[in-house]
C-alpha cells in the first residue's frame, strides 16, 4: 500500500514515515507548506505525481479541500487524524464519505478508544455522579477543548440518562454546581503529548479514568492500522469503534 501523508513535515507526519514500514506500507510521498525528509512534498493535490492508495492526514483543518481532492483524484481511502474541523467542513466530511471510504477519528490511540468505552460505562452505573474531564496538551496545541474531550464527552452521553450542559473552565461567581453540569478543563503547557483524566464524583468517593500518551507513536500506529484496515471497505464512515469492534 502507497500512503500520502498529508501534514508530513509535521511532527505526526515524521512519525508515520519512521513507523510505515513496521507495517509494510511504502510512503510515497506527502503535502506541506515545508519540504523535509526524504519524501517528495508537494504544495496542492493537483501536482502530485506518485502513487496514491490511502491518504492519511494529521495537519490542520483548512487543509480539507486539498485532501477532499486527493481522495477524488486518485479514487482513494482517507484517514482523518485532523481535530477542529466546523460545522461546514463535518458536512463535506459526510459527503467524501459518499465517495470513498473515510476514517475519521479524534484520537487514533487504541488505549484512549478504550478509555472511551470505560467511560461510557462508568456513566451508565454512576449516573448519580457529578463528572469533570480535564485534558492536558503541549503549548502549540490550537483548539480547546481537544477533540479527545469531545469525543470522551461524547461516550459518556450515551451512558447518562440526561442531557448535559457542559461548563468549559469556571471563572468568577458562577455559583454552586448545577444538576447534569459537566466541567470540561483544558491545560495547554510545555511538550505534553496528550492526557486525559475523567473523575467521577459521588458522596464520600471519587472514580477516575485516565490515560496518559507517552509519545506520538501510538497516533501514528493507530492511523496506519486504520489505512490498512480501511483497504477493500465500501465507502462509508468508519471510527476507531468499527476498527475495534467496540
Amino acid at each position: 500500500m502507497n500512503v500520502f501523508i498529508v501534514g508530513i513535515s509535521g511532527k505526526m507526519g515524521k512519525v508515520i514515515c519512521e513507523r510505515a514500514a513496521e507495517f509494510g506500507i511504502s510512503v510515497s510521498g506527502g503535502l506541506d507548506r515545508v519540504a523535509e525528509g526524504k519524501f517528495p512534498v508537494f504544495d496542492s493535490a493537483k501536482d502530485v505525481n506518485v502513487p496514491v492508495d490511502a491518504v492519511i492526514d494529521f495537519s490542520r483543518p483548512e487543509t480539507l479541500p486539498e485532501v477532499i481532492a486527493l481522495a477524488k483524484r486518485f479514487n482513494c481511502h482517507c484517514v482523518l487524524a485532523t481535530t477542529g474541523y466546523d460545522k461546514k467542513q463535518e458536512e463535506q466530511i459526510e459527503k467524501l464519505s459518499e465517495l470513498v471510504p473515510v476514517f475519521k477519528s479524534e484520537n487514533m490511540s487504541v488505549g484512549v478508544n478504550a478509555l472511551s468505552m470505560l467511560a461510557e460505562k462508568a456513566a451508565e452505573v454512576l449516573k448519580d455522579f457529578d463528572i469533570e474531564l480535564v485534558e492536558k496538551h503541549h503549548n502549540q496545541k490550537a483548539d480547546a477543548p481537544s477533540g479527545t474531550a469531545k469525543l470522551l464527552c461524547r461516550a459518556i452521553e450515551r451512558g447518562i440518562n440526561y442531557t448535559p450542559n457542559y461548563l468549559y473552565g469556571r471563572e468568577g461567581n458562577v455559583g454552586k454546581r448545577k444538576k447534569g453540569e459537566i466541567g470540561v478543563h483544558a491545560v495547554r503547557g510545555g511538550t505534553i503529548v496528550g492526557e486525559h483524566e475523567i473523575a467521577f464524583c459521588g458522596a464520600d468517593e471519587v472514580v477516575t479514568l485516565s490515560h496518559s500518551a507517552l509519545s506520538r507513536k501510538i497516533f501514528a500506529d493507530g492511523a496506519l492500522r486504520a489505512a490498512l484496515w480501511l483497504s477493500g471497505k465500501k465507502p462509508a464512515m468508519y471510527d476507531m469503534r468499527d476498527m475495534l469492534n467496540l
